[in-house]
C-alpha cells in the first residue's frame, strides 16, 4: 500500500473518535511489557563513529580529489535520509487535529499497555493504512499534563530509549506554532517529532583564502564520539530563540563571547528525514555563518569537544568527499556553505540535484 499519506497536509479534522472509558489503571511506573531482547536491539540508538579512530594529522593528510565531482556530497546527504521507503511502517501521531509526528507500528505496540496515556482511534482520517493513528488520552488536556504523562512512560520504558538527557524539546505541528507538550530529546525520534537545531559555520578569511574552524568531538560522547563537528552546534530547546541559542552554544562549546557571537548571521536551513528501526528523525537545522576575528582561538567549556583546528575550506570540502570523518548532518550544513560561498558552481554536473537534496525533509 502506498505511503503517500506522508505528503498530505498536516491539518485535518477528526471525524471519528472511539469511545474510551477510563479504567483505574496501575500507576505508569509499574506498567511493564514483556520486551524481547530483539526489540531492545531494534530500539537501541547507535553510537556512530567513523569506523576507526583518527587524528588531526589524518584529517589534514586527506588527498585531493576531482573538484567537479559532486556525487560524494550527494552520497553524504543520502546518509541523513536513509530508508525513506519504510515511511509506510509509521502511523500518524496526532494532537488536537494536527499531525505532530509519526510512530512505528512496532513501537505503537509497546505504547499500548500505557492506555491511560496513549490511545489508538480506529479511523483513516489521516491516511494511515494501519486503520488507526496514535494520540494522547483526552483526559490529558493541557501541555503540562501531557508532558508529565509522556515523561513517565519514557521513564518506564527505561533503557529501551537510551541516552536520556533530561532536556525537553517543544512539540508543535510546525515551527512557531502553539506547543502541545514537551518531550525528552532522546525520545523525539521514537515519536517522529520534528526537532530543530542550530549549526554555525565559524570561518576566517586571510591571505585571500577562507578557513573553517572545526571541532573534534569528545571520545566520551554517546553519539558520534571522536568525529568532526562544527565550531558550534546544538539542539533548540524549549523557551529559547534561535539567535539566543547560538550565543549560548558559542559560549559553552567554543568560548566565544557575546561581543563576537552576536554578529552570527542566519543564512537558511537544511532538513532531512532519517529512518532506522523504530526511529524517524525529522530534523530542521537553522544555519548561521560567523566571520571569526583573526587571532581568536576557540576553547571548549562543556567538555563535549576534544579540540579545534582551523582548516582551509577547500580541504574541508575534500574531507567530505573522501572520508566519513564528519558527524553526518554536518555534511549538509557545510555543503550549503560551499554553495553560498561559491565553492560549488552551476557548471558542475548535478548542481541543482545536490542543492535540492539539502532540504529533503520538512521545512516547516
Amino acid at each position: 500500500m502506498s505511503c503517500n499519506y506522508f505528503n498530505r497536509s498536516v491539518s485535518h479534522s477528526i471525524r471519528h473518535f472511539i469511545s474510551y472509558t477510563p479504567v483505574a489503571p496501575p500507576t505508569i511506573l509499574s506498567l511493564r511489557s514483556p520486551f524481547r531482547p530483539s526489540l531492545h536491539r531494534k530500539l537501541r540508538s547507535f553510537a556512530v563513529s567513523a569506523g576507526n579512530s583518527f587524528t588531526w594529522d589524518d584529517v589534514l593528510r586527506v588527498p585531493q580529489s576531482p573538484q567537479n565531482d559532486l556525487s560524494p556530497f550527494l552520497d553524504k546527504i543520502k546518509l541523513c535520509n536513509r530508508n525513506s521507503e519504510k515511511q509506510c511502517e509509521f502511523m500518524p501521531f496526532v494532537i488536537e487535529d494536527q499531525i505532530i509526528g509519526y510512530v512505528h507500528h512496532g513501537f505503537a505496540d509497546l505504547l499500548k499497555p500505557f492506555y491511560n496515556v496513549f490511545i489508538f482511534p480506529q479511523d483513516n482520517t489521516y491516511g494511515s493504512h494501519f486503520g488507526c493513528h496514535c494520540t494522547l488520552h483526552p483526559n490529558l488536556s493541557t501541555p503540562n499534563d501531557r508532558t508529565k504523562a509522556v515523561a513517565n512512560v519514557i521513564k518506564s520504558l527505561g533503557k529501551l530509549i537510551p541516552g536520556i538527557r533530561n532536556e525537553l524539546y517543544p512539540v508543535a505541528s510546525a515551527f512557531g506554532e502553539p506547543i502541545f507538550f514537551s518531550l525528552e530529546r532522546a525520545a523525539a525520534p521514537y515519536f517522529g517529532i520534528k526537532v530543530y537545531g542550530i549549526h554555525m559555520n565559524g570561518y576566517l578569511e586571510k591571505d585571500d583564502q577562507k578557513f573553517l574552524w572545526l571541532g573534534k568531538r569528545s571520545e566520551q560522547k554517546s553519539t558520534y564520539p571522536g568525529m568532526l563537528d562544527h565550531l558550534v552546534a546544538g539542539g533548540l530547546p524549549h523557551g529559547i530563540s534561535c539567535g539566543e541559542n547560538v550565543i549560548k552554544e558559542c559560549e559553552e562549546e567554543a568560548g566565544i563571547p557575546r561581543s563576537i557571537s552576536h554578529k552570527a548571521t542566519p543564512v537558511g536551513v537544511v532538513s532531512y528525514i532519517d529512518i532506522e528501526g523504530y526511529r524517524m528523525k525529522r530534523d530542521v537545522l537553522f544555519c548561521y555563518d560567523l566571520k571569526v576575528p583573526d587571532g581568536f582561538i576557540p576553547h571548549n567549556e562543556d567538555g563535549e569537544v576534544e579540540s579545534f583546528r582551523l582548516v582551509p575550506v577547500t580541504q574541508v570540502a575534500n574531507i567530505i568527499r573522501k572520508t566519513s570523518y564528519f558527524k553526518a548532518n554536518c555534511n549538509l550544513v557545510i555543503t550549503d556553505f560551499l554553495f553560498r560561498h561559491g565553492y560549488i558552481r552551476p557548471e558542475e554536473f548535478g548542481y541543482l540535484r545536490l542543492l535540492q537534496s539539502l532540504r529533503s525533509g520538512y521545512c516547516s
